[in-house]
């Protein structure tokens, strides 16, 4: 029974890594099993960053092995998520999860009706023009991205999306990768402030980091391949998906 439960871990973790590397809230999927394999909803919120962690060292890896981004592109970008993902990490443990779906929820309905009636922001190759330097605005969205995925990271792929795609001028493609990346650099802080806290499984964490790995690997291959207009229209199921879900279960 133990080998079949770990065999869903690793099914799962494929899913999560998949939908992660294209959009986001694969997390959706690995929060409830980690759950349901006895873990309490800090530590698995912990233990899910291991996978998070691992699938974006391949997804990064992926997609710069595939041309499709500098390390110089949205660098900046990093800053204030990282600042943003610690103190979002330190308060996660007071999180009202009830609240937080519901206003997660309304915002991506908001987000699903941007990409559905503007699909001009996500299609065109050269989607406005890339800011090389930080405003004051950006810098808030960034921390504030990054806060929210220190606190739960469901979802904050899509945020990290919408903020490089229609803030900082990326087109789809190249906003895809560069979220892996922050997501990268975020993690670290994130899941080091879950470890000090003694929140992390690690056997666990790992097991679910395996498929979540492959997932990603497939994941970066299949959005150089299909470009933009596939992911848009994977990110519109994903989004409302989410949305759904956030908002009625």
């Amino acid at each position: 029974m133990d080998l079949i439960l770990y065999l869903l871990v690793v099914v799962v973790g494929f899913i999560a890594g998949f939908i992660n590397t294209l959009a986001g809230s694969g997390s959706l999927l690995t929060l409830p099993v980690l759950i349901f394999m006895g873990l309490d909803a800090g530590v698995a919120n912990g233990t899910n960053r291991i996978a998070i962690l691992l699938q974006s060292i391949v997804g990064v890896g992926g997609f710069k092995q595939k041309k499709v981004f500098e390390w110089k592109d949205g660098l900046w970008l990093t800053i204030p998520s990282i600042i943003g993902v610690f103190f979002g990490s330190m308060m996660a443990v007071n999180l009202d999860a009830q609240l937080m779906n519901r206003i997660i929820g309304v915002l991506l309905v908001v987000m699903f009706l941007i990409i559905l009636f503007k699909p001009e922001k996500w299609v065109n190759e050269h989607a406005g023009k890339v800011k090389s330097n930080p405003s004051t605005l950006s810098f808030i969205i960034f921390f504030a991205i990054g806060f929210y995925g220190g606190f739960i990271q469901v979802g904050v792929g899509f945020f990290l999306l919408t903020g490089l795609v229609l803030g900082a001028g990326y087109d789809l493609l190249k906003a895809n990768a560069i979220k892996v990346f922050i997501v990268l650099v975020f993690t670290i802080v994130a899941l080091g402030v879950f470890i000090y806290n003694k929140q992390v499984n690690f056997l666990l964490g790992f097991i679910l980091g395996v498929g979540s790995m492959f997932g990603a690997w497939v994941a970066t291959h299949i959005a150089v391949k299909r470009g933009v207009s596939f992911i848009r229209w994977f990110l519109l199921v994903a989004v409302l998906a989410f949305a759904v879900k956030m908002l009625f279960f």
